[in-house]
């Protein structure tokens, strides 16, 4: 029997062995360290420093309700990712409002039975959808720690100069004459203040969540309690804990702990 070119060309050419995955690692050995005094700078005097102060801590709920559409029909929810964002967090000074903005990102993975349905079993594959549920909200600081700096308004101020022009002599004194401001320019100082603005540091969250699937369709020729659906509402109740802070001068007092530096 003759035997074809491209049979040949396999028996002399074998197909390639697929390298697995490999890893390589070494032991980090130990390295030795001293600890060093720190310098402290003007330990007899009062210095004034730069630095945040806290002006709250605070733990806000918010709660939220989301109705979450899948691309293609599941059977069940395996697993969701969250993760919290936050976008906006903002004091509007002078006042106690703060203004908070963000999403919770979610990685939704889920099964399908989109390779085989039988009377006894469903088999299907792991699929998985990121998106973002925003929300926002605003809340009242009914005291603060540390009250912040009130914003300073920038303004701009007007002046002008003496000027003195002559009367007409038909209806005025030949010896009077105007004095007014001179309208042939115009003069101003403007001042503006770059005021620091509050901010917010993050110290923990807690998402508890409560998932119900609606629309649930029996599976065709499948086991009679299965059932997909595309669609499910979720309930989700946000404990956030952070503190609010703003850059303000500090005094600092002189250094009582660390007397040989």
């Amino acid at each position: 029997m003759a035997v074809k070119n491209d049979q040949i060309d396999a028996l002399a050419c074998p197909k390639p062995v697929q390298v697995c995955a490999t890893v390589a690692s070494e032991t980090v050995p130990l390295c030795e360290s001293d600890p060093v005094t720190p310098t402290v700078v003007n330990t007899t005097n009062f210095v004034i420093g730069k630095i945040p102060v806290v002006l709250a801590n605070l733990d806000v709920q918010i709660d939220l309700f989301s109705t979450i559409t899948l691309p293609t029909p599941a059977l069940e929810i395996k697993r969701i990712k969250k993760r919290l964002k936050i976008t906006q967090c903002r004091l509007i000074q002078n006042t106690n409002k703060l203004f908070l903005e963000g999403f919770i990102r979610k990685n939704i993975e889920y099964a399908t039975t989109e390779q085989c349905v039988s009377m006894n079993s469903v088999c299907g594959v792991i699929r998985h959808c990121v998106l973002d549920a925003p929300f926002r909200c605003v809340t009242e600081i009914e005291a603060f720690i540390s009250p912040p700096l009130d914003a300073m308004p920038s303004f701009n101020t007007e002046f002008e100069y003496l000027a003195t022009t002559p009367l007409p002599t038909t209806d005025f004194p030949e010896k009077d004459s105007l004095l007014a401001g001179d309208l042939s320019e115009f003069n101003q100082e403007s001042t503006e203040f770059f005021n620091e603005l509050p901010f917010c540091e993050l110290i923990s969250s807690t998402i508890t969540e409560f998932d119900e699937f609606i629309n649930r369709i029996p599976v065709t020729g499948g086991p009679f309690e299965e059932r997909t659906f595309t669609e499910f509402d979720e309930k989700s109740v946000i404990r956030l804990v952070f503190k609010v802070l703003q850059n303000q001068q500090v005094c600092i007092p002189p250094s009582t702990v660390c007397t040989d530096c």
